[in-house]
């Protein structure tokens, strides 16, 4: 039985394993692919407090292997299901059921498709949803970002150090990402900022040989030979098996507020893959920490109630002692 099953072994999970292991609770991790979530594709962290700059994958293994030296146990397994038994809830893994008095659901989120017709097809063929994991293969080539965010500014900046050509596509005439990414881009002579326009095709059949664009103010087409298209357009929760466990909003995140507190008792939610506003490595860690600290607050409070109904069972076993002494005598 452990006190804190935790559902997610990113920032957020590994983090609520960390302050749940200093609190003095027996937590267990479950992740089903690489530990530390998004930030293991970031080639440089520069927006951690206390840490000038760091590889997401550093920052990532610095993690869990805190999290486990404090105690953690960490599971590489999918969950399937988690089932609410009152008392305790279960969690339904791919080998495994695992008993545990509350639960952290830090599950993450997963990229956005751009929805074109080949984009599956193409993926891994010129298709990219990592700029720092694939930009090297196209090194003194042409490449495409799409999107609008940090995400998207951030690839294109770590693109410009090995492309030949990068261009930014966006469909609105204002990025939404930090204004120091999109200053350095526009001082970068090979990186070029193509506004209000979206991608209508990938073109090619076995490699990307280009996108077909197009205007959304002049609806104008246009073809832009490129040799890899990387997208960075936002990203899914990935929640909806916990759909009949918590509440989730109409996009599919985790209805919870600050307090991290979902819409069942026990279960808590933290990190990208609940409804907030900012989704940073710092909010995931905050998340991580509320959520964890919440957790405890629950276990003593079910301890409480514990001991509580012993002192009544416990009173009521002497009152009817004492009637039996005064009977016999």
């Amino acid at each position: 039985m452990y006190d804190i099953g935790i559902v997610g072994g990113g920032t957020a999970g590994l983090t609520a394993a960390v302050y749940g292991q200093r609190a003095g609770k027996q937590t267990a991790v479950f992740e089903s692919q690489s530990y530390g979530g998004q930030i293991v594709a970031s080639s440089k962290v520069e927006n951690y407090p206390g840490i000038l700059s760091i590889t997401g994958s550093e920052f990532a293994e610095n993690l869990k292997d805190q999290a486990e030296s404090l105690g953690a146990k960490t599971f590489r397994t999918a969950v399937k299901e988690i089932r609410d038994l009152g008392a305790y809830k279960e969690i339904v893994t791919e080998r495994e059921t695992y008993s545990c008095k509350t639960v952290i659901l830090a599950t993450g989120v997963t990229h956005r498709l751009l929805g074109l017709p080949n984009e599956k097809k193409l993926t891994g063929a010129g298709v990219s949803y990592c700029a720092t994991c694939d930009g090297m293969f196209f090194s003194g080539r042409e490449v495409a970002v799409i999107g609008g965010g940090s995400t998207a500014l951030q690839d294109a900046v770590f693109l410009a150090n090995y492309c030949k050509k990068v261009y930014v596509i966006h469909r609105r005439e204002e990025f939404r990402g930090e204004q120091s990414l999109l200053h350095t881009l526009e001082t970068l002579e090979n990186v070029e900022l193509i506004r209000n326009t979206i991608a209508t095709e990938l073109l090619g059949t076995e490699f990307v040989e280009g996108l077909k664009l197009q205007n959304t103010k002049t609806q104008e087409m246009a073809k832009l030979p490129v040799d890899g298209v990387f997208v960075a357009i936002g990203y899914l929760p990935k929640n909806q098996q916990f759909a009949e466990l918590v509440e989730l909003d109409a996009s599919g995140f985790i209805k919870a507020g600050e307090d991290c507190k979902t819409s069942r008792d026990g279960v808590f939610a933290a990190g990208d893959c609940r409804t907030k506003e900012i989704r940073q490595l710092t909010t995931a860690a905050a998340d991580g920490a509320v959520a964890a600290l919440a957790a405890c607050n629950e276990l003593a409070e079910q301890d409480r109630e514990a001991v509580s109904e012993e002192s009544v069972l416990a009173a009521a076993d002497t009152a009817e002692n004492e009637t039996e002494k005064g009977t016999n005598a």
